[in-house]
C-alpha cells in the first residue's frame, strides 16, 4: 500500500512536537519535509526544536526548512508563558543537533517544489501561524491545486479566544495570513479549532500513563511538557476560568486527522473566513453556516472524533 505523503508546517512548541512524534510513529506515513514558521517562539528556536524532535526519534534524514520569521503585518506574538521561552519547556539539551543541519532552501520555496513534484499526492498539515502558506500561494496561485488536502490546527467556531478575546493563537499570530489561506486555498480543507480540541480533551490519568512509558521518547516528553502541563493544571484550578479540565495536545488533533482518515467522525461543512478589522474580533474565524457568503469552496470544521483511536495514536508516538 502506498504511504500517505505529508508536508508539515510548524511553529514547534510542545504540542507541535507531540504532533510530529505522532506522525513519525505512523508506519504508513512518509514525511517529505518540515517547514518552520515563527509563532510559539522565534524562528531559530522553532527550527532547533524540530531538529531536537527528529533527533530523539532517530529521523534526522527528514529535511527541515527555515521559513517566515515574522507575521505578514503586525507585531510578533509568542506563547512563552505556555511553551517556555525556547518553545520546549526550557528543558535544554546540550546534545541537541545544531542549526547547520537545516536545508539551505527557504521553507516557502520547498513547499512549492514539493507540491509540484508530488502534485495531487501530498497532504499539508499546518500546526502554527499560516504565514508560510500565505506566502506560498501568493507566489504561486496554483499551489493549493497541487495539494491533495490541507489540515489546519487553528481558528475557532464559537468566538472563544485563547490569545485575544475572540482569537485563537495561531490565527491571532498572523490574521492576514489566515485570511489569505481560508479565502484562497481550494483543496479539501479540514480545520481543528481551539474549541474542538478542548471539548475532546484527554484525562490527566491518560496523560500520566502516556508520559510514563519506559522509552527515550517518553523521557523526552516528560521533560519538555512539564511546564505546559503545570500551566494548564494551574489555570484549571482557578474559579471562573474557561479552560479545559484535562490534557489537550491541540496540534495532535489535526495531525491525527491527516494520518488516519477514520479519526474524524463529525464535521460542519461550510464557508469560512477571518475577521481582520474588528476591535475585539480581529483574528476570529467566521463560519458561514447559512451560506450568505456563497463561497464555492467549503471547509470541514471538525466537531467529533474517535477518542479511542486518538489515544492509540498518542501512545504509539512515545513507544
Amino acid at each position: 500500500m502506498a504511504k500517505r505523503l505529508l508536508l508539515i508546517d510548524v511553529d514547534c512548541g510542545v504540542d507541535d512536537a507531540q504532533a510530529l512524534m505522532l506522525a513519525l510513529a505512523a508506519d504508513d506515513v512518509e514525511i517529505l519535509g518540515i517547514t518552520c514558521c515563527q509563532g510559539n517562539t522565534t524562528i531559530e528556536n522553532v527550527c532547533q526544536n524540530v531538529l531536537r524532535v527528529l533527533y530523539v526519534c532517530g529521523r534526522l534524514e527528514i529535511p527541515v526548512h527555515k521559513g517566515a520569521s515574522r507575521p505578514l503585518l503586525g507585531d510578533f506574538l509568542h506563547a512563552s508563558h505556555y511553551h517556555g521561552h525556547d518553545g520546549l519547556g526550557d528543558a535544554a539539551d546540550p546534545n541537541a543537533p545544531g542549526l547547520d543541519l537545516l536545508q539551505k532552501e527557504h521553507a516557502v520555496l520547498a513547499m512549492l517544489r514539493i507540491a509540484s513534484e508530488h502534485a495531487g499526492q501530498v497532504s499539508l498539515v499546518a500546526t502554527g501561524p499560516l504565514t508560510n502558506l500565505a506566502l506560498a500561494i501568493n507566489m504561486d496561485p496554483t499551489f493549493s491545486q497541487k495539494i491533495k488536502s490541507l489540515f489546519i490546527m487553528g481558528g475557532n467556531m464559537e468566538s472563544r479566544g485563547n490569545a485575544t478575546v475572540c482569537g485563537e493563537f495561531n490565527f491571532a499570530c498572523d490574521p492576514e495570513a489566515a485570511h489569505i489561506v481560508l479565502n484562497s486555498f481550494d483543496c479539501p480543507t479540514y480545520i481543528a479549532t481551539w474549541e474542538f480540541t478542548y471539548q475532546n480533551y484527554l484525562s490527566w490519568a491518560f496523560h500520566d500513563e502516556w508520559i510514563l512509558q519506559d522509552t527515550k521518547k517518553a523521557e523526552f516528553m516528560r521533560k519538555i511538557s512539564a511546564h505546559s502541563a503545570a500551566f494548564t493544571k494551574d489555570r484549571t484550578s482557578k474559579p471562573g476560568e474557561l479552560w479545559t479540565s484535562g490534557f489537550v495536545s491541540c496540534d495532535s488533533y489535526a495531525m491525527a486527522a491527516a494520518v488516519d482518515e477514520n479519526f474524524v467522525t463529525g464535521s460542519i461543512n461550510c464557508g469560512v473566513s477571518l475577521e481582520l478589522s474588528g476591535a475585539l474580533t480581529r483574528g476570529m474565524m467566521v463560519l458561514d453556516t447559512t451560506d450568505k457568503l456563497q463561497k464555492k469552496h467549503k471547509a470541514f470544521v471538525l466537531t467529533k472524533c474517535d477518542m479511542e483511536k486518538f489515544k492509540y495514536l498518542m501512545m504509539a508516538a512515545l513507544k
